[in-house]
């Protein structure tokens, strides 16, 4: 099915086709694995050129840069997700059919692709399949779809080293001596010693 371009209503039949809620499941062992091969710099494996520019975009919507830390594509996210996806055969299908209607839905509306939408017209597609129970029974494929891809994003961002950075996370460290919450963390929750 690469690089074979479907209608919309082929896009749709494939979504639905298609249990979507765990489209994109993934295992410890595959993200640690994926995330070795973005650390390698492996090539596209899977996506598309067009594809591959697509997450990349609509990853950084969902992760974007700021004084925090990098984007998701800044963390490798686009290529981690090229390789689960080249692991993941019954996944397959899902993202290219995801992919395909997130375009086929910018051309009957913008006349144009995702990809080369300006950011209000990514932002208000997005604002319509963000949250379900908001959207429109039409776009029900689309929100399962984008919702799935978010948690891909997510996955992908928050077990790379820039995720790890970002959730300060210190891995298993030893406590020598435990002293309690911290004054910081009471604080924040209303309660003192």
């Amino acid at each position: 099915m690469a690089g074979k371009d479907l209608d919309r209503r082929e896009a749709l039949a494939l979504l639905a086709s298609l249990p979507l809620a765990s489209a994109f499941a993934c295992t410890p062992s595959e993200v640690a694995q994926a995330q070795q091969a973005v650390a390698g710099h492996s090539r596209p494996r899977f996506f598309t050129p067009h594809e591959q520019e697509t997450v990349r975009i609509l990853s950084d919507l969902f992760i974007p840069r700021d004084e925090r830390s990098g984007s998701a594509s800044d963390a490798g996210v686009p290529e981690f997700m090229d390789f689960m996806m080249s692991e993941q055969p019954d996944s397959q299908v899902i993202m290219r059919g995801g992919l395909a209607w997130l375009d086929l839905e910018c051309e009957q509306r913008f006349d144009r692709r995702f990809a080369a939408c300006d950011e209000a017209e990514r932002t208000a597609l997005l604002d319509e399949i963000a949250f379900p129970e908001r959207a429109a029974p039409e776009l029900s494929h689309g929100v399962r779809f984008v919702n799935a891809f978010r948690d891909l994003t997510a996955t992908g961002f928050f077990t790379s080293k820039m995720g790890f950075e970002d959730l300060d996370y210190r891995g298993n460290v030893y406590v020598t001596e435990w002293t309690g919450c911290a004054d910081e963390a009471l604080r924040k929750l209303g309660l003192s010693r």
